[in-house]
Parts: structure tokens; sequence; C-alpha cells
């Protein structure tokens, strides 16, 4: 009888060992529970049940121009790095090639051989997210965010406007996205001049279309660059004015493809206000105000003209063009000075309508694939990236060696801004972080505060930054049929558009052709694709 007591509590013993062994096991990411993954990501040990991070990701990303000056792939990161050793996930990043991105995303589509994760610009992909939902491309997130993500769910029931933003019509929340986390990060591009040369000639910067016309022909005969040779060339035309601030043609209120006038969507390059454009920068060209040259000068030709001092104004960025370009002068010509201009306007003193502005979202982020075996685990390691130490990691790099807190403001230490190795700015940080150009994050403020180091730089994005801005669409969601139908139409109209309005700036087409031009895009189906962006909107503004 004894003996049978003792058999009986021992296989009860043995039996309470593996209920508790069973409750506690690993996750099925091979992790376990919680993570368990030290100090410095701020985990606490989880509890029963809850699920690790995993063990290993593949995940699709293009690989920033900055970020390859220094290195093959984005484990090369320390912001990665450390990501890592906190969560003791090893990631095997694959890079498309540089400038084929959407033709590699597309053949990796259609061949089904997808990785965990694809981190892309989801609102330029064929038929918009839900199709790539719906297709079996990525996940909808929305539930599995409430479960396994709080620091992005927070984020988002603070910022309801970034769950507006990030959600589909159909209600799918699809990636992880880029945030800008502050109107200060929404502007970097716009209209700069040789400050110098105007000093030069005793000129004002100019605001309107009529003071931009009298500063183009002085910087074209006054000699500014004191070399004594006609060899000023006083604006350079890109394709930053057309698509990026539409510099000179916002002056009318319009933009170069579809815009909004209180909920109504219009398209610019069939309006009134785009002959008057045209007839201008014809005006301009004619005379020799614009780089004859134009159409066939890419990034390293305008490298050469404006570091050659021959350039007197062009478009560009806060950081690749401002910055760098006073750098590389200032070595030779101490005296040279760059400034952001204003948006452009018709009437003195008026508000700019249109300025360079970017939407807090705008289609980037990281989105789970079906091939993905361990969703949960993949949103727990994306949604560490959302809180504190995530935030700073990703913004700032690694506390001690590529910042420090300097009276609670991170500050970024000589390794950054006065890179030993002879690296600029950008490129040092893309060895720590992602702040300078974008990843499943919310950009910091601060970021930009010390990466906009030169006093031109600030009062650039100040001076951009005066738009009203309020005819910007934002990112609309199509349907498939829509978005079938609306690429087909605009597949032919942007090829029109592209090849005539440089025949009208530079006088090949007469500006008497106008209504010619935009009788034809309206018989190539435009008004259809007004429609398709007008239900786009409307859906957008009822979400």
């Amino acid at each position: 009888m004894a003996k049978k007591k003792r058999l009986i509590r021992t296989m009860m013993f043995v039996l309470l060992i593996a209920m508790i062994a069973g409750c506690s096991g690993k996750s099925t990411a091979g992790e376990e529970p919680g993570g368990g993954k030290g100090e410095q990501g701020g985990e606490k040990a989880a509890g029963i049940g809850e699920i690790g991070y995993p063990e290993k990701l593949s995940y699709w990303v293009t690989l920033n121009g900055n970020a390859s000056a220094t290195m093959q792939n984005m484990n090369g990161i320390a912001a990665y790095q450390e990501l890592e050793k906190i969560t003791g996930t090893k990631v095997e990043f694959q890079h498309p090639p540089a400038g084929q991105e959407a033709d590699a995303f597309n053949i990796m589509v259609s061949s089904g051989n997808l990785p965990d994760v694809i981190e892309y610009g989801w609102s330029n992909v064929s038929g918009g997210p839900d199709k790539a939902i719906a297709d079996g491309t990525i996940i909808r997130l929305n539930e599995l965010i409430e479960k396994h993500a709080p620091n992005l769910t927070k984020l988002l029931n603070e910022k309801p406007e970034y769950k507006k933003l990030i959600t589909t019509d159909d209600g799918n929340i699809y990636v992880f996205p880029f945030l800008r986390g502050d109107d200060y990060l929404l502007t970097f591009n716009g209209l700069i001049v040789r400050k110098d040369w105007l000093d030069a000639l005793k000129l004002q910067m100019p605001e309107t279309i009529d003071e931009w016309y009298e500063v183009l022909k002085a910087f074209k005969t006054g000699d500014p660059n004191g070399n004594g040779k006609a060899d000023e060339i006083p604006l350079l035309l890109d394709i930053d004015m057309t698509t990026l601030n539409q510099a000179f043609l916002g002056a009318w209120g319009i933009t170069s493809g579809f815009y909004q006038v209180d909920g109504k969507v219009k398209y610019g390059p069939i309006q009134p206000e785009f002959k008057a454009y045209l007839e201008t920068m014809n005006k301009w060209y004619t005379e020799g105000l614009i780089d004859q040259d134009y159409a066939a000068t890419d990034a390293t030709l305008k490298d050469a003209k404006v570091t050659n001092h021959q350039l007197g104004s062009f478009s560009g960025y806060m950081g690749s063009s401002l910055d760098r370009y006073t750098e590389l002068m200032r070595k030779s010509n101490p005296g040279v000075k760059l400034e952001g201009a204003p948006n452009v306007v018709l009437k003195k003193g008026d508000t700019p309508i249109i300025g360079q502005v970017e939407s807090p979202f705008n289609g980037f982020g990281a989105a789970i694939t079906k091939a993905n075996k361990f969703p949960e685990e993949t949103v727990k390691w994306l949604d560490y990236k959302y809180g504190e130490e995530g935030h700073m990691l990703f913004n700032f790099g690694v506390k001690g060696v590529s910042y420090e807190m300097k009276d609670g403001y991170p500050a970024f230490t000589d390794e950054v801004m006065k890179n030993p190795e002879g690296l600029s700015i950008t490129q040092a940080m893309s060895k720590y972080n992602l702040a300078s150009y974008s990843g499943p994050f919310v950009q910091d403020r601060r970021y930009m505060e010390q990466y906009a180091a030169l006093p031109e730089q600030k009062a650039a994005i100040q001076t951009w930054m005066n738009a009203k801005n309020d005819r910007w669409m934002p990112i609309i969601s199509p349907t498939t049929e829509e978005s079938t139908r609306y690429a087909s139409v605009m597949n032919d109209v942007k090829t029109y558009y592209d090849e005539m309005v440089n025949k009208f700036i530079m006088g090949v087409e007469p500006i008497s052709e106008f209504d010619k031009f935009v009788d034809t895009i309206k018989g190539m189906g435009i008004e259809e694709a007004i429609s398709i962006q007008q239900a786009g909107l409307d859906r957008f503004n009822s979400r």
C-alpha cells in the first residue's frame, strides 16, 4: 500500500513538472518567452506564454547611397547591430541594385520568392497595398499590431491622424510606417540662390516672378562671379522644380500634376495658368536666362556647373545641395554664400500658395509577407523601434559613440559631426542610424536640428516652410480596377507631357499650340484620371 502511494505521488510530481514545462515552453520562433535579451532594450521578463523575437529574418530593402559608401549591407549599421544584441534576431538583408528597385521589386513579387519583410514605397505598387494583401504578397497587420505591438498602438492612439494616413480605404494597416514626427521635418527642398552674387550686384532676394526676371537678367550680364567672362548661367530648370517643390509654377497656384481646391481635384497642365507658366519659361529660355542644356543636365553636370561658379540659382535639398555645395565651393572661394529663396508669388506680399512639403507618412514602411512563418514575433521585433529605446537607437545611434546626452538633449558627437575619416555628416550618420533617410520608426526633429548645421540651412528650412500648401493631394488608395485604368491613362499622358513641355519652353513648339496640347491630353482620358483621383480623395476624407 505504501509503495502504491509513493508511486502515485511520483506520477503526480512528474505530471506537474510536465505541465509547468509545457506552459513555459519556447515560442514558435525558437526564443525564450519575451526575448530575454538584457537590460539595454528595456525588456522585462516575459510572462508565461508570451511570444519572443524571431531567431532570424530575411529583409528586402534599398541600401541608401550614403550607407553604401561605408558598408555592403545594412548589417553594418550600428543601430541594427545593437538591435541584434537586444533581441537576438539575426537579419539577412537583401538589397536591390541601386536605381533598379522598382524592377527588382516586381520581379521578386512575380516569382513568389518572398523574404519575411519588405520595406518599400507601397503607394507606388500597382493596385495599391489592398491588392498586395488580396494577392497574398503581404498580410493585414491591424490585429497583430493591437496584440503584439504596444509601442505603435500607443502612438496611433495618441496620433489618430497617423492612423488615418497608414490605413487603406478598405481599413487595412499594411506596414510599420516611416513617420516624420514634426512639421519641421516635412520641408527640405526649394530654390537656392547665390546670395553672394545678389550682394555683388546690390540686389534683393527675389520673391515675385517679375523680381526673378530682373535678377536673372542681372546674373547674365553683370559678371557676378567676377571672372570677366560671360559664362554665368542664371537658372537651371530640373525635375525637382516640376515634381517636388513646384518652383515658379506654384506662383500660379497649380502643380504639374493633380492638386485640389476646396476638395475638388484638378490636373495642373490643362489649366489656363499652366499656359502662363509656359509663356514665362519660354521667354526666360529665349533670353538665355535658363540653362540652354537644362534637359540634358544630370546630377554630375549640375555638380560641375554649381562648383565651377557658373550657376546662379537652382532647385535643391537642404543637405545634399545647400550644405554640400557650400562646403565644396568654400574651399576655393571662402566668400561663397548659398541661401534658400522664398516660394515664388505673383504679387508682392502675398503668402505663397505652394511649396515643397512632405506628408508625415509617404507610403514607405516595412510590410510582413505571406511567406513569413513567424508574423507575431516579427511584429514584436518591428515594434521595438517605436518604443523609447528604439526611437533613440534609430534616430541617434549608439549612446557614448555617435551621440551623448547633454542637458537632456541627444547631441551628436564628433564621430558624426566632424568625422575623423572625412565622411560627410550624412555618411557618418548612416553608419549609426536611419534618421537621414527612412525606415520603420518615427523620425526625431532633434536629428534635423543638428544635421542642418549651417545657419543657412536652418534659415532655408524656415523660408521654404512658408506656404499655404493646402492644395497638395494626400496619398490616396485607388481600387484595383481604378489603378489599372489610371496607369493606362497616365502612362500615355506623362510621355506626351514630358515631350511637349520641353518643346514649349525651348520654343520648338509655339505656345499658340497650347489648346491643342490640352485637347490631346483630354483625348487620352485625363478626365477619367481626375475622376479616379477624386474618388480616392473622397474616400480618404471619409476614413
